[in-house]
C-alpha cells in the first residue's frame, strides 16, 4: 500500500470543511431530530462517502464519466438536490413550533446517502482528487483508506458544529433558529445544486 496521506490530508480539508449539501442536512437534522438526526444523517453520508470509495476502486466511476453518462447522473443529483432543498424551506417556512421531533426526521439515512452518491461534486472528488493519493495500484482497499479518513474530518467537523448549533439553541429563540436553519440550508442546497448543474 503506497497510498498518500499526508498529502491528502491538506486535499480533503478544503472539501470537508466547506458548507455542502452534507454540512446542510447535518445542521438541519442535528436541529431537528437531536443526536438520532444526526446520526442517521452521518450515517447515510459515511456510506455515501464509502460508497464512492468502492466504485473508483472497482473503476466504475472512470467508466461511467463519459460526459452522456454523466450529464445524465448530474441532472438527477441536481434535481435531487432541488427537491431536498425546498422540502427543508418548507419545513422552515410552516415550523410553528420547536422541540427535538425523534419520530419525524426529516433527513432519513437514504436520503443523506443517495444526497451524496448523487452529487456531482463528491463523484468529482473522488475521480479526479482521491485518485491522486490511491498509489500506482489504486486498489479498492486503497480508496477504502483515503474513505476512511474523510470520514474521521467529515464526522468530526460536523459534531461539532451541531453540538455548538444546538447548545445555541439555549441562547436564542429555537423556533426563529430552526425556521432560520431550515430555510438558509434549502437555499444553499438549491444554490449549490445549480452551480453543479451549470459547471
Amino acid at each position: 500500500m503506497n497510498i498518500n496521506l499526508i498529502g491528502f490530508l491538506p486535499a480533503l480539508l478544503p472539501v470537508a470543511l466547506s458548507p455542502g449539501a452534507s454540512f446542510t442536512l447535518a445542521i438541519n437534522s442535528a436541529l431537528a431530530g437531536g443526536r438520532r438526526g444526526l446520526c442517521s444523517t452521518l450515517l447515510g453520508t459515511t456510506l455515501g462517502i464509502y460508497t464512492h470509495a468502492v466504485l473508483i476502486g472497482l473503476g466504475i466511476t472512470a467508466m461511467v464519466a463519459s460526459p452522456a453518462f454523466f450529464n445524465m447522473l448530474k441532472i438527477a443529483g441536481t434535481a435531487y438536490l432541488l427537491w431536498l432543498g425546498i422540502q427543508l424551506i418548507r419545513s422552515g417556512l410552516s415550523a410553528h413550533t420547536f422541540s427535538f421531533d425523534h419520530a419525524a426526521n426529516p433527513v432519513t439515512l437514504k436520503k443523506a446517502w443517495l444526497a451524496n452518491v448523487l452529487n456531482p461534486k463528491a463523484i468529482l472528488f473522488y475521480l479526479t482528487v482521491v485518485s491522486q493519493f490511491a498509489g500506482r495500484q489504486g486498489n479498492i482497499s486503497d480508496y477504502l483508506v483515503l474513505a476512511s479518513l474523510h470520514v474521521v474530518v467529515m464526522v468530526a467537523w460536523l459534531l461539532l458544529v451541531s453540538r455548538a448549533l444546538i447548545f445555541s439553541v439555549r441562547k436564542i429563540d429555537p423556533l426563529m433558529l430552526k425556521k432560520s436553519v431550515n430555510i438558509t440550508g434549502g437555499l444553499l442546497l438549491i444554490a449549490l445544486s445549480l452551480k453543479a448543474l451549470l459547471s
